[in-house]
């Protein structure tokens, strides 16, 4: 979901443009983030490691997309999950001490703000009743269909990761589909 070109004009004024490779880690699970990130080119995972001790990844961020930790942002507490940057990207970053005091002061960043935790609630609850009600195929095919740059530019084990399966499963369905 791109943000307003408004707010992404504002946000190349006022965060600082960076240059990372890939594999890096941006938010670190079990440590507060430091800062928001608005990413120009490239794209990250979202993951975390599962009791088993096996890595799970949640979501991903394409160019147009802000990753941080909501916990930081919202409660100032500890990251639930690490962002890793999986391509080289182009990032626009500030500290979550100024993004707060920039969106304290601009009815337009809260407004963006807003909307942008209202669309990803509304993604997040998508994914969670989809676990719950549709099987792997199904899943799979909607993610094709409405996230085509996932299945794109994502390694296999992740995108297996992200719908709950195997990647022998994966592979499986990829040659039904």
């Amino acid at each position: 979901m791109p943000a307003d070109e408004k707010i992404i004009q504002s946000v190349k004024e006022t965060f600082t443009r960076e240059e990372i490779p890939a594999k890096t880690l941006l938010v670190k699970e079990g440590a507060l983030a430091k800062r928001l990130f608005y990413i120009e080119s490239g794209c990250c995972r979202c993951w975390f490691i599962s009791s088993d001790g096996k890595e799970v990844t949640m979501n991903f961020g394409f160019d147009g997309n802000f990753v941080s930790s909501m916990e930081s942002i919202i409660a100032d507490a500890p990251s639930w999950y690490n962002v890793e940057t999986l391509e080289p990207c182009v990032v626009y970053a500030i500290p979550l001490s100024k993004f707060k005091e920039l969106k304290a002061a601009s009815k337009d960043f809260q407004d963006v703000y807003h909307g942008y935790i209202e669309q990803r609630l509304l993604h997040y609850q998508q994914l969670f009743i989809s676990r719950i009600k549709d099987n792997p195929e199904k899943r799979y095919k909607e993610l094709l269909a409405e996230h085509p740059e996932i299945i794109r530019r994502i390694p296999q084990h992740y995108i297996a990761s992200f719908l709950g399966i195997t990647s022998v499963s994966l592979s499986r369905i990829r040659n039904r589909a």
